[in-house]
């Protein structure tokens, strides 16, 4: 979070009618609401977004920097990872690496039909809070694998017979 300090833009003390006749008590106070006076003493609270842009900070509602929990279902269990709404698929994928066996290049997330890439972020796509994220194993590293562990034993070795 960055504070910057701002000008004051305020109303001052000023009278709406005039010295004259029948215009009556209406100045108005300058402590009254909307005037400069107030709790955050012309401190503006700024925050950086991810894409880089810098805006005021919410005071109230839905923070983006609150933790979320996103369900993520793989095709036999799920699991609840609490995770920051700023943050991006690819660190998603890096903590569920932690609780799978799958490393972060082997796994595929799909949110709302479609797979996401690891730069998207959970927030500007619309991951919110108990929204279930699928997990699926790379086909074709799965197939590599496969082939791999073939290829790593020796299958076809002629055996020496012995006779007797």
């Amino acid at each position: 979070m960055i504070k910057l300090r701002s000008k004051r833009f305020c109303r001052g003390s000023f009278k709406l009618g005039g010295n004259g006749g029948g215009g009556g008590n209406t100045a108005v106070k300058g402590n009254e609401r909307g005037s400069c006076g107030g709790t955050n003493n012309g401190e503006i609270k700024w925050e950086l977004r991810p894409g880089g842009m810098l805006v005021q900070k919410r005071e109230s509602g839905e923070s983006v920097g609150e933790l979320i929990t996103v369900r993520v279902s793989t095709v036999s269990q799920w699991h609840d990872i609490s995770i920051e709404a700023t943050s991006t698929f690819g660190e998603l994928k890096m903590v569920l690496s932690l609780v799978t066996s799958l490393e972060p290049k082997e796994q595929r997330l799909l949110f709302k039909g479609k797979e996401r890439d690891n730069s998207e972020y959970l927030h500007m796509v619309g991951v919110r809070d108990k929204d279930k994220v699928l997990l699926l194993e790379d086909p074709a590293i799965k197939e590599r694998k496969l082939h791999g562990l073939a290829g790593g034993q020796a299958i076809g070795t002629p055996c020496r017979t012995i006779s007797v």
